[in-house]
C-alpha cells in the first residue's frame, strides 16, 4: 500500500527544502516526524506537515480497501522536491537603477509506503 501526498508554490528554495527531505528519505515515517518536529530548518515545518499528510492518506486508503494498517511500518519510500515557479520583484538601487530579486518556490512529493513497497527499491 502506497499513498501520496504532494504540496506546491511552498514560499522556500528547493535547495532548503531538499536539504531537509534528503535527510529523512527512506526513514520510517513515525521516526521522521519526530526528527522534523526538533529540526532547525525552516523547511522543517512544511515538510513535515507533508509528511503527516501523507500518513493519513496512506491511513484513509487502508479503510477504503478494507485492509490492516498498521502506522508503525509505513516508510518514505519516495521525496523530491522540485523547483516552482519564482515570482521576481524589483529591488530599487542608486543611481536609477534596479536589482532584480528571485522569490524561489517549491513543489514537494512525499510517497510513503509498507515494507513491501520499501523493498521494491522505489528511489529517484
Amino acid at each position: 500500500m502506497e499513498a501520496k501526498a504532494q504540496a506546491r508554490y511552498i514560499r522556500i528554495t528547493p535547495m532548503k527544502a531538499r536539504r531537509v527531505v534528503d535527510h529523512v528519505r527512506g526513514m520510517r515515517a513515525v521516526e521522521a516526524v519526530d526528527v522534523l518536529r526538533y529540526a532547525p530548518q525552516a523547511a522543517a515545518e512544511p515538510v513535515r506537515k507533508l509528511l503527516e499528510s501523507a500518513m493519513a492518506n496512506a491511513r484513509q486508503a487502508a479503510d477504503q480497501a478494507g485492509e490492516r494498517f498498521d502506522i508503525d511500518s509505513l516508510h518514505i519510500v519516495e521525496s523530491y522536491v522540485n523547483e516552482g515557479p519564482t515570482m521576481k520583484r524589483i529591488q530599487p538601487r542608486a543611481q536609477g537603477r534596479a536589482n532584480q530579486i528571485l522569490k524561489r518556490t517549491s513543489h514537494i512529493t512525499i510517497i510513503v509506503g509498507d515494507e513491501v513497497a520499501q523493498k521494491k527499491g522505489r528511489t529517484r
